[in-house]
């Protein structure tokens, strides 16, 4: 029997970032263009408007050669170890600046560009100082910003555990005492009743090798959870399920959909004398997937929760699909919706 208590090991940061982002290229020529405004904003550069721009489009020129070479030799890098593949990608930034520098002297003499008035030494020995600090600074930046999203990687990944371990099995007194009276009545149906039980917390105890489910999987799961009450409130209990236009294979955490189903059936059937019917609804919109879970209202006041479930699925979609999600819950008609917003390319 596997121990639920066995964690498992933390996914360790990537080494370097990815080059190949635009959101890191993008960084890459913004860092050249203020470099190159106050190397241009020194005092007697002497240099003008038209030597500003042929600097600006060098300094951007050679940022962009930087990031593509560093994109395409990421691979190669992160192979080496410890600190390695930093030290290889300075390296690398200050081989182009000084093959760049090198180029962009030797154009301007045969050019007659007079945009330089050192000699090659010079400028090529000045270029490589400003890129050594820079690419050190800049590196230096990355690591930092990639160790801060692995540490706030594993407080995330650690509330997300903490949540799904939140998640209240408070049906499995119910359901084993309808098992306990199945078993001489129907030994077949507290089978199936047991095994149902089993998928269920075998889920709730998080025994899977992956993170994420699938939309599939998890209707599968409510599935046998409303068998279970199915057996247990008997006619009082209606389903209508409106699913058809989801896709099965969307990625999904696991067991984020049956707390709000348990909640359907505790608070809008369970109270209700002649039971009621819980609506399962999804189809897509132009923003992604929607998922409602719909149930009576009952019209005495019952017993009321304290909100965790929702608030638990609020957090947990937060975490893994970010503010383009939303989850809004209230009175809708007579009857209580839970709308769940959920984007296709998380």
């Amino acid at each position: 029997m596997r121990d639920s208590s066995i964690r498992r090991p933390p996914i360790e940061p990537s080494p370097l970032p990815d080059f190949c982002s635009l959101p890191v290229l993008f960084a890459l020529l913004v860092i050249g263009a203020l470099t190159a405004t106050v190397v241009w904003l020194a005092a007697d550069n002497g240099r003008g408007w038209r030597g500003y721009c042929v600097c600006m489009l060098f300094v951007d020129w050679l940022m962009l050669v930087i990031g593509v070479a560093l994109c395409k030799l990421r691979p190669l890098l992160r192979r080496l170890p410890g600190h390695a593949p930093y030290i290889g990608a300075w390296l690398l930034i200050l081989l182009l600046a000084t093959g760049a520098s090198m180029l962009a002297h030797w154009l301007n003499d045969a050019l007659f560009l007079e945009l330089m008035h050192t000699d090659t030494a010079v400028f090529v020995r000045d270029s490589m100082l400003i890129a050594a600090l820079l690419g050190a600074a800049v590196l230096r930046y990355f690591y930092v910003l990639a160790q801060w999203q692995a540490r706030l990687e594993a407080v995330t990944r650690a509330q997300v555990d903490a949540l799904q371990a939140r998640i209240r099995p408070h049906f499995l007194f119910n359901s084993m005492n309808t098992v306990a009276a199945l078993v001489r009545l129907d030994p077949a149906a507290a089978e199936r009743t047991i095994e149902d039980l089993s998928e269920l917390f075998r889920a709730a105890l998080g025994q899977h090798d992956s993170r994420d489910g699938t939309l599939g999987e998890e209707l599968a799961l409510i599935e046998r959870y409303l068998a279970i009450e199915q057996l247990r409130l008997g006619e009082r209990l209606h389903v209508r399920r409106e699913l058809d236009a989801l896709p099965a294979t969307f990625s999904l955490p696991r067991l984020l959909l049956q707390p709000l189903v348990e909640n359907a059936v505790r608070h809008g059937i369970q109270p209700l004398r002649e039971g009621g019917e819980v609506v399962l609804r999804g189809y897509r919109d132009g923003r992604g997937l929607i998922i409602e879970i719909d149930n009576p209202l009952p019209t005495a006041p019952g017993e009321r929760g304290h909100g965790h479930g929702l608030d638990n699925v609020r957090q947990r979609v937060a975490y893994r699909y970010g503010p383009r999600a939303q989850v809004e819950a209230g009175p809708r008609d007579g009857r209580f919706v839970v709308r769940l917003q959920l984007p296709e390319d998380s």
